[in-house]
């Protein structure tokens, strides 16, 4: 198979990352036989600084030409300590999905065995945790009407129909290819966007008479997620709870740096890794670089790759049984290995 690929590093430590999970791909190119094609691209407070723009238009014309886009990370302390700058790298991101018509943001929340015992969470709560969640990406607060002066601030949550029947159908079809159990994440008791998701979820549930729907206030499923995540199969909501709770979600694991997302909707198909740019760690070579690694697994399972993507998730799943970790996941007294000896002895497993 030929692909062409956008690769868009971003900042922190979004190019080390970015360089073990594009040499990962050639490792699966070179094994099976086929061609990945990548364009480079800016993004974030690098491109800021280059051109002025958090999202250049060169990068959006590279990511619209490409099959996929493979992303690492955006963030800066110089604008997150600055609260008056006009622009900033998140705004880039923002521009990306909504350039690119990606409503839907799919994040797997996986239990390595090896490291329950690294989880926040006991042990015994993690047996059988397997859901997926799936967050609204392009409507609500992150793109409402905005406004801000010395004395006054609001943040619109909009929504239309459209944009909700849409993530619930995708959520609907996630549901039904797993557990067939799906959970509405909203806010109905306080917030008539909240009321708006749950009578169209309420509308649209009869239609899959095969999967059990609950319908959860988002405070409420922020303490089922840490008391019981096990409970849940598929999480759908609007794009700010589904921003906290995928956090929240994601350190379940024992380490944000182990979970891959994706995001899907009408234009090009983005993958990417679900932690941020950690600029502190830049340039130390202790980033993690799996979850860049499976974002890679999930484009390639997105191709229909399947044999490639398992044995991608076989690396990483040996690396971890072997201890081949990087700081904050490894055990005490065992080597700490960094960033590019994590890559380093992936694509050897796959290559052999």
């Amino acid at each position: 198979m030929k692909l062409k690929i956008a690769v868009l590093p971003g900042d922190g430590i979004g190019p080390e990352i970015s360089k073990q999970g594009v040499a990962v791909l050639d490792a699966v190119a070179a094994k099976f036989g086929h061609s990945f094609e990548y364009t480079f691209g800016h993004v974030g407070a690098e491109a800021i600084d280059l051109t002025g723009n958090p999202f250049p238009d060169e990068t959006l014309k590279i990511c619209q030409d490409a099959d996929a886009v493979f992303f690492s990370a955006v963030g800066s302390l110089k604008y997150d300590n600055d609260p008056t700058a006009k622009v900033r790298p998140e705004q880039g991101l923002l521009a990306m999905r909504k350039s690119l018509g990606l409503f839907a943001n799919i994040r797997p929340i996986q239990i390595f065995d090896q490291l329950s015992h690294m989880s926040p969470i006991k042990e015994e709560l993690l047996k059988g945790v397997d859901f997926v969640c799936i967050r609204e990406l392009t409507g609500g607060m992150y793109f409402g009407e905005k406004y801000r002066d010395n004395d006054r601030a609001y943040d619109t949550n909009a929504y239309t129909r459209v944009e909700i029947e849409r993530i619930l159908k995708v959520a609907f079809e996630y549901a039904g290819k797993r557990r067939k159990h799906l959970t509405v994440v909203d806010k109905a008791n306080v917030l008539d966007s909240s009321r708006l998701w749950r009578q169209i979820a309420q509308e649209m549930a009869p239609q899959h008479p095969d999967i059990t729907v609950d319908y959860m206030f988002v405070d409420n499923a922020s303490m089922r997620l840490v008391q019981d995540p096990a409970f849940f199969d598929v999480i759908v909501t609007e794009n700010t709870f589904g921003d906290i709770l995928t956090d929240e979600a994601s350190v379940i694991s024992g380490s944000m740096g182990l979970l891959p997302s994706a995001s899907l909707g009408t234009g090009t198909p983005l993958f990417e890794p679900v932690h941020g740019s950690w600029p502190q760690g830049a340039g130390l070579n202790v980033a993690n670089p799996l979850a860049q690694i499976l974002s890679a697994a999930l484009l390639l399972e997105h191709f229909d790759l399947m044999q490639e993507a398992a044995l991608v998730r076989k690396a990483v799943d040996e690396s971890i049984r072997q201890c081949v970790r990087t700081p904050e996941i490894q055990e005490p007294g065992k080597p700490k290995y960094g960033t590019t000896d994590i890559g380093a002895w992936i694509v050897d497993f796959i290559s052999k």
